[in-house]
C-alpha cells in the first residue's frame, strides 16, 4: 500500500504595512548616515559646502518675510489689542518670548526649510534616481549615501540652525514695528523681553531646529533615492515627502514642546 506524502505547508506571513516599511527604511537611512558621517575619509566636504549655499540662498529671503509677516500680523497685532484693553504694553516683551522664541520662530524655519530645501534636495535626489545615476555611482566604487546624502543632512541641519537666528531676528523686528506704530515706548518692551528669556529658552530653540532639520533631510532624502517611475515618480515622491515633513514637524513640535515644559517647570513662571 503507497502512502502519497502530504504536502508540505508553510505558514506565509502577512507583509507589513507600508508605512512601518517607510519608518523602518527612514531610520535604518539614519543610521547609514550617522555611520557614513562619522567614518574617515571625509571626502563630502566640497558637497556640504555647496549644498549649504544652495540651501542659504533660496530659503533666506522667504523665512525672514514670512517670519516678519506672522510677527507683525496674526501675533503682534492680535496681542496689541488685547493688552492695551488693561494698559499692558509693556508685557508685550514677555509674551513675544513664547511667541517667538518659543513657538514661531523654530515652526517656521521648519515650514520654510521642507517646503523649499527638502523639495529641492527631493525632486534633485529622485532625478538622480531615475536616471540611475546613483547605480552607476555603487558600480564606480562610491558610496552613495556618504557621497550624497550626508553632504545634504548636515547642510539642512546647519541651515535650519542658522534660519532660527534670522527667523528670531525678524520676530523681533515685527514686534518691534507694532509698538512703534501704537506709539508706545520701546523700553518696557525690551525690559520685559530680556527678563523674561532665558539661555535655556534659546538653547531649546536651537535644539528643536536641530530636530526639525534631520527629520526634514532624512524624510526628503529617503523618498528621494526611492523614487521611480520617471518624472511622474519624482513629482510623487516630491509631494509625498513634504506632505510627511509637515505631518512630522506638527507632531515633534507638540512633543518636544511638552517635554521642555514638564522637565523645565521655571518656563511655565510669569517673570
Amino acid at each position: 500500500m503507497s502512502q502519497s506524502a502530504a504536502p508540505s505547508s508553510r505558514l506565509s506571513l502577512p507583509a507589513p504595512p507600508r508605512v512601518v516599511v517607510e519608518i523602518g527604511g527612514m531610520f535604518h537611512l539614519a543610521w547609514m548616515v550617522l555611520v557614513r558621517s562619522l567614518r574617515p575619509p571625509f571626502s563630502y566636504g566640497p558637497e556640504f559646502v555647496a549644498q549649504f549655499r544652495f540651501a542659504v540662498q533660496i530659503a533666506i529671503v522667504p523665512l525672514a518675510i514670512t517670519s516678519f509677516a506672522l510677527s507683525f500680523g496674526p501675533a503682534g497685532i492680535q496681542a496689541v489689542n488685547f493688552l492695551g484693553l488693561f494698559g499692558a504694553l509693556d508685557r508685550l516683551g514677555g509674551l513675544y518670548v513664547i511667541i517667538v522664541v518659543r513657538l514661531f520662530a523654530p515652526f517656521v524655519t521648519a515650514i520654510v526649510i521642507a517646503g523649499v530645501v527638502g523639495t529641492a534636495i527631493c525632486a534633485d535626489l529622485g532625478a538622480r534616481q531615475v536616471r540611475e545615476e546613483t547605480d552607476a555611482l555603487s558600480v564606480l566604487g562610491i558610496d552613495p549615501v556618504k557621497a550624497l546624502i550626508v553632504p545634504r543632512v548636515l547642510a539642512i541641519i546647519l541651515v535650519c540652525i542658522l534660519c532660527d537666528i534670522v527667523a528670531l531676528l525678524a520676530g523681533v523686528i515685527g514686534a518691534v514695528m507694532v509698538i512703534v506704530q501704537n506709539g508706545a515706548p520701546l523700553g518696557p518692551f525690551f525690559s520685559t523681553f530680556f527678563s523674561t528669556a532665558t539661555p535655556l529658552e534659546l538653547g531649546a530653540s536651537f535644539a528643536k531646529c536641530a530636530l526639525f532639520g534631520t527629520m526634514i533631510a532624512l524624510v526628503c532624502c529617503y523618498k528621494g533615492m526611492n523614487a521611480a517611475g520617471g518624472a511622474e515618480g519624482v513629482g510623487r515622491a516630491v509631494n509625498q515627502a513634504v506632505v510627511i515633513a509637515f505631518l512630522a514637524i506638527g507632531a515633534m513640535d507638540y512633543v518636544f514642546t511638552q517635554f521642555l515644559l514638564a522637565t523645565n517647570p521655571i518656563l511655565s513662571e510669569v517673570r
